[in-house]
């Protein structure tokens, strides 16, 4: 189980690294308002940090932990204010985002009914790769009414430079 999770490490490590190498950015752009790109940041900051925890629960054999983080980044995380966002973001984003989020849903059902770890890595790991399609296809800008300045605290979030 501890080879598993230190190989899944260094892959997540790899596309990291991969996706901030410094070449010409040619994803599309999402040209979102502060406040929209504050929603989308707050909501990927939440699936890392739950998928983390859903790593340790495994490295614990916890099976019931596993279900009850994965819960809480389905598709109940995705209907929380994500309207207005549906004019802004294009279609395909936003089934992208839903695929994540339903996604987890059934991995926290698996989790519950089968309670086997290597097909919950084997989800997790199908999850993670939408996560970084998403990441290699987009990026997000602020409108030009932001009053957010370049160098700002918000600038430094890895989202914004990847």
């Amino acid at each position: 189980m501890k080879k598993i999770l230190a190989v899944f490490t260094v892959l997540l490590a790899f596309i990291v690294a991969t996706a901030t190498a410094s070449e010409i950015d040619k994803r599309q752009v999402l040209t979102l308002n502060e406040l929209q790109r504050d929603h989308i940041l707050t909501e990927m900051r939440a699936l890392l940090s739950g998928t983390q925890r859903i790593l340790e629960a495994l490295s614990k054999e916890d099976m019931l932990a596993v279900a009850a983080h994965a819960r809480a980044l389905g598709m109940g995380m995705a209907h929380k204010g994500e309207n207005h966002l549906q004019s802004v973001l294009p279609m395909e984003f936003m089934q992208l985002g839903m695929s994540v989020h339903k996604a987890f849903d059934e991995i926290a059902a698996d989790a519950e009914s089968r309670k086997d770890l290597r097909h919950t890595l084997r989800q997790l790991s199908e999850s993670m790769m939408k996560c970084s399609t998403c990441h290699v296809t987009y990026q997000i800008r602020l409108t030009e009414q932001s009053n957010v300045p370049s160098g700002g605290p918000a600038a430094e979030h890895f989202h914004d430079h990847h």
